[in-house]
């Protein structure tokens, strides 16, 4: 049984070490690029300011769709793939927030930038009522920038743009209610909303109606309805974060080939040199015969057990991949090129199944793993008591 133990053991611990790997690498990628931000602020221009203008298509995408067009199943197939890439359909704006797979990793990490440019200026300590004979100020601006003009003291610079990536609710209903003061109240706020067209004019309509005219039950009903929308935006975020690592886990497991199949059965392999070691005391040096078999013609026997033993399964994950380091009894860790080692792995069919099996076992999670780990070593979380008894 202890061998099954083992076994169990190290897959997963390769699984988790490789698994936070790939969690590394993803958060290492979005705070680079700034992507919940990206995806926050493109929401919100969506919903305040509408879609994004198209007015220029690159002449190869606009030649593509107008090809996938003539085309009748496949063609809708990848005009579907491609679609936040080609011109759009019926009108010249599109979503900012990506639609598609490719967008997840073309639109918001390469593409036009949806945040505020960063202020260092406060947010604006006066409110000044605007009176029909005096246009409001910033009249005309978009109602993203004036809702960020209010979020200022909280906003620090990312490559001159806004690194807000969360507005608390609350904070989101009082913004508003101080653009709406500017325009001269919420009436007037709705009558400009609805000349531009604003997607936000439908909610707060509905809001405002429902308070009858009431400010405070406005401010609560803006407040729910912005939380709401929060937490649905969070469910998206999260379905593009999975496609995101599905891709990471893809690319770590190609990049160390690692094969999950071939790894068990080496880890199967180091339980029985263990065996084979605490037999030689008893049965000599034959109890050492399957190690043997992986030392070179005439080397000795105990500098290759040494070797072997020295180099467990857990540490071959790293072997396989195009650069790998070896670690010398003496001198200085040498690098090594294995390029064509590594290519003939991944182009031989008998490891794609213990490629497939990684790939699956990454998109449990770290978190998957570390409680898997948990419970079949019998660790325990040390949490701190608090209580007072």
């Amino acid at each position: 049984m202890s061998y099954y133990v083992d076994l169990a053991i190290g897959l997963i611990l390769a699984f988790l070490l490789l698994s936070l790997l790939v969690s590394g690498l993803n958060e290492g990628i979005v705070r680079l690029l700034g992507i919940r931000s990206k995806f926050l602020w493109a929401y919100l221009r969506d919903t305040l300011d509408g879609g994004e203008q198209i007015h220029r298509v690159n002449g190869f995408l606009r030649w593509l769709d107008r090809r996938l067009r003539g085309v009748t199943v496949l063609g809708r197939r990848f005009r579907s793939t491609l679609a936040d890439l080609l011109p759009p359909v019926r009108n010249s704006t599109r979503s900012r927030l990506p639609a598609t797979v490719l967008g997840v990793f073309v639109k918001l990490p390469f593409g036009k930038d949806p945040r505020p440019k960063f202020s260092p200026s406060p947010a604006p300590v006066d409110i000044a009522p605007a009176t029909p004979e005096q246009a409001p100020a910033h009249q005309g601006e978009p109602f993203t920038d004036l809702l960020h003009e209010r979020l200022q003291e909280i906003d620090e610079a990312r490559q001159g743009k806004t690194s807000i990536a969360e507005i608390p609710p609350s904070r989101f209903s009082v913004a508003l209610l101080e653009i709406a003061s500017e325009r001269g109240g919420v009436d007037a706020l709705l009558a400009e909303l609805k000349r531009l067209d604003s997607p936000l004019y439908r909610p707060l309509a509905g809001l405002w109606a429902k308070a009858g005219v009431d400010l405070e039950t406005f401010r609560k009903g803006v407040e729910e309805w912005f939380d709401g929308e929060m937490a649905r935006l969070t469910v998206l975020y999260r379905r593009y974060v999975r496609v995101a690592v599905g891709m990471l886990s893809l690319l770590v497991t190609l990049l160390f080939s690692m094969d999950s199949l071939e790894y068990g059965k080496t880890l199967l392999n180091d339980s029985a040199y263990r065996s084979a070691i605490a037999a030689f005391a008893e049965q000599g040096e034959e109890a050492l015969a399957p190690i043997k078999d992986q030392c070179a013609p005439g080397a000795d026997t105990y500098e290759c057990v040494t070797e072997v033993l020295s180099t467990p399964a857990f540490v071959k994950i790293f072997t396989h991949a195009p650069v790998s380091v070896e670690i010398p009894g003496t001198g200085t860790p040498v690098w090594k090129w294995g390029g064509g080692d590594w290519w003939d792995r991944l182009k031989s069919p008998s490891h794609w199944p213990g490629f497939l099996l990684t790939l699956v076992a990454l998109l449990f999670g770290s978190s998957f793993w570390w409680d898997m780990l948990r419970r079949l070593t019998g660790l325990k979380s040390k949490v701190p008591n608090t209580s007072q008894g």
